[in-house]
């Protein structure tokens, strides 16, 4: 089945990378749930391991469904500031590599406020059911792979989040299963992405 994907590219020089690609992935999370779509993939072609890079790349198998995506009223307003260029919709090139970008919510927990945030939901539920809470600490220091974070907003909550994104080159394409970030999870939500990096 073909592919299309449309980028886009961050332009100003000092840009806030995770602020901005934040912005465009609330975008993304919100077309996907009014319109009820899965399996649209988030793909970075301008990763290195100090960045996540100033391109932004969204993959699905139906251009049309792209074409009304990349007109989101916010992509248009920042491409008419002069803050981002917009892509046409184009077919995926054969022979492209398949990564996977991948949302590691383990990495939030070595953070100080997530950890803290998480031993409070913790304690609500062991006192709801009437048990003592009484957390275990761990010493076992945790390592993880580059990841870079994107910045995140929760409408409903009004709640600051980050997203950590780490990559993954993998052997073969996958079934397009996406969180509504647009990106793999687990197991379970595995999709894949061509590898755009030919485009920087």
């Amino acid at each position: 089945m073909p592919r299309y994907y449309f980028t886009i590219k961050l332009l100003p020089e000092k840009a806030n990378l995770a602020l901005l690609t934040g912005r465009c992935i609330s975008i993304l999370h919100g077309y996907i749930c009014r319109h009820g779509i899965t399996g649209i993939g988030v793909s970075f072609p301008a990763w290195s391991d100090e960045s996540i890079g100033n391109i932004i790349a969204f993959v699905y198998s139906e251009s049309d469904v792209l074409n009304r995506l990349r007109l989101q009223g916010y992509f248009k307003d920042m491409q008419e500031c002069g803050f981002f260029e917009v892509s046409k919709v184009e077919l995926v090139p054969e022979g492209c590599a398949e990564v996977r970008f991948k949302r590691n919510q383990g990495i939030a927990k070595m953070f100080v406020g997530e950890a803290r945030r998480r031993l409070k939901r913790l304690e609500k539920r062991a006192l709801a059911r009437g048990e003592i809470f009484n957390p275990s600490k761990s010493v076992t220091p945790r390592e993880f792979e580059v990841f870079h974070r994107v910045a995140m907003s929760s409408v409903g909550s009004k709640q600051d989040y980050l997203l950590h994104i780490q990559k993954h080159v993998v052997d073969k394409q996958m079934e397009p299963m996406f969180s509504s970030y647009g990106f793999a999870t687990n197991e379970r939500l595995n999709g894949t992405v061509p590898e755009l990096s030919h485009m920087v």
